[in-house]
């Protein structure tokens, strides 16, 4: 089974900050569904998946992001590896999915 730590909190701007480390894939994905549902709970204006400590994610993590996104007025990626981004793109979910600039 992959590993995967998730942390919750703001950051600077007040969004809802979910931090995303390690490979996060159909084996442990429950874990970021059963981290969202606080913050979910509380109706951010706005969401952020920092992604820099990602390493991987498949279909899975993408669908409970998009869940994610369509909850919230406002949702986006931070630091995606060049291989996290490559799935978000190839899937056709970067408008869904936008990577902060």
């Amino acid at each position: 089974m992959a590993e995967v730590s998730i942390d919750t909190g703001m950051d600077a701007t007040g969004a809802s900050l979910v931090t995303v480390r390690g490979e996060l894939d159909i084996s442990n994905v429950e874990s970021l569904s059963a981290a969202l549902e606080p913050v979910l709970a509380e109706d951010p204006q706005g969401l952020v998946f920092d992604l820099s400590g990602l390493e991987f994610m498949d279909s899975a993590g993408i669908a409970v992001m998009v869940f994610a996104a369509s909850q919230v007025p406002r949702v986006s990626l931070r630091q995606p590896s060049t291989t996290v981004r490559r799935v978000i793109e190839v899937s056709g979910l970067s408008h869904v999915l936008p990577v902060e600039s």
